[in-house]
C-alpha cells in the first residue's frame, strides 16, 4: 500500500527519486505485523538521521516507530517507540531549546498532543494538549518569534484549513482571525507534511486529495503570516509529487519533509501509494 522513499534536488519544489525507492516497506517492520508504513519526517542527531513514521499494524491503529541512517539513503528499521489505545500518524519531530518533541496526528485523543522525548528516540511522554477538536495532519513551525500550527479540521472531507498561534510552545494557543484560511478545497487544505521556513519566507505543503486521498503534493508560498493577516499562493510549477504509474507510487504521493544539506542541496523523505 504505503512505502517510504528519498528523494533530492536543488530546491524543495524540484525534488527527484536519489536512491532505489522504496526505501522503507512494511516488510521491513520487524515488531509488528504490519500493512503499510507512511507520513516519514527526519532529524539529524550526533551525525545520525532518524527518521520517525507511522506504523499501521493489522489491527488498524498507527503506531509510530522509527529508522536510521548514517547517509540519508540507506535505512535501518529499529523499533516502534510509541503507541496509544487510538491510532497514530504523521510523528512531526522536531528540536526546541535542546529538547526533542513530537506532534503526531492523534484523531482519537481529539486533540493536537504535544510529546516530549525523555529519552531520544526510544522514550516519549505527553506533555501537554495544545488545541482541543479534530486536528488532522498537524503542521507545527516557529516564524516571526511566534509559533504556528496549521491543522485539517476534516479529517474525513480532507477540505479545510486552521491556523492557530502561541507565544509559547505550550500555549495557550489561540485561532487566527481569518482561520479557516483554506475552505472547501480538497486539492490544498490538508497538510502535507514539514513546514518550511527559508530565507524569512514559509513554504507550506498541501495534499491534493482529488481524486482520491493522498494523490500527490502541492506547495503554498505564504506572502503574508501575521497575528492578523494570512495570504499564500500555489508556487508557479504546480504539483511537486505526482504518482508515476507504476511500482511503488503508482497511485499516489501525499507526502514530504525537505531538509537543506551543508551543500545547499535538499534531502526529502516522501512516501508513495501503489494501491
Amino acid at each position: 500500500m504505503w512505502s517510504i522513499g528519498i528523494y533530492t534536488g536543488d530546491s524543495p519544489y524540484r525534488l527527484k527519486p536519489a536512491t532505489h525507492n522504496p526505501v522503507l516497506t512494511r516488510a521491513d517492520v520487524t515488531d509488528r505485523s504490519a500493512t503499510f508504513v507512511a507520513d516519514p519526517f527526519m532529524i539529524r542527531h550526533k551525525n545520525l538521521w532518524f527518521m520517525f513514521f507511522e506504523v499501521m499494524t493489522n489491527t488498524d491503529r498507527g503506531e509510530i516507530a522509527f529508522a536510521t541512517s548514517e547517509n540519508g539513503f540507506d535505512w535501518t528499521y529499529q523499533q516502534i517507540i510509541l503507541s496509544e489505545p487510538f491510532h497514530l500518524s504523521y510523528p512531526y519531530v522536531f528540536e526546541w531549546q535542546g529538547a526533542h518533541y513530537m506532534i503526531p496526528e492523534a484523531l482519537g485523543s481529539e486533540a493536537a498532543c504535544l510529546y516530549k522525548a525523555d529519552d531520544f528516540p526510544l522514550r516519549w511522554s505527553l506533555e501537554a494538549r495544545l488545541i482541543e477538536g479534530p486536528c488532522a495532519d498537524p503542521s507545527i513551525f516557529r516564524f516571526d518569534d511566534v509559533w504556528w500550527m496549521f491543522v485539517c479540521s476534516t479529517p474525513y472531507q480532507h477540505d479545510t484549513l486552521r491556523l492557530y498561534f502561541a507565544d509559547r510552545l505550550t500555549g495557550p494557543w489561540r485561532e487566527h482571525p481569518n482561520s479557516p484560511v483554506v475552505k472547501a478545497d480538497k486539492c490544498r487544505a490538508r497538510p502535507a507534511g514539514r513546514v518550511l521556513t527559508l530565507n524569512n519566507k514559509v513554504i507550506r505543503f498541501a495534499q491534493d486529495c482529488v481524486p482520491q486521498y493522498g494523490t500527490r503534493v502541492r506547495a503554498m508560498n505564504v506572502l503574508e503570516l501575521n497575528r492578523r493577516d494570512y495570504v499564500e499562493l500555489e508556487h508557479r510549477d504546480g504539483p511537486i509529487l505526482e504518482p508515476r504509474g507504476n511500482g511503488w507510487n503508482a497511485r499516489g504521493m501525499h507526502h514530504v519533509d525537505a531538509h537543506q544539506q551543508p551543500d545547499g542541496k535538499w534531502l526529502a523523505c516522501v512516501d508513495g501509494f501503489c494501491g
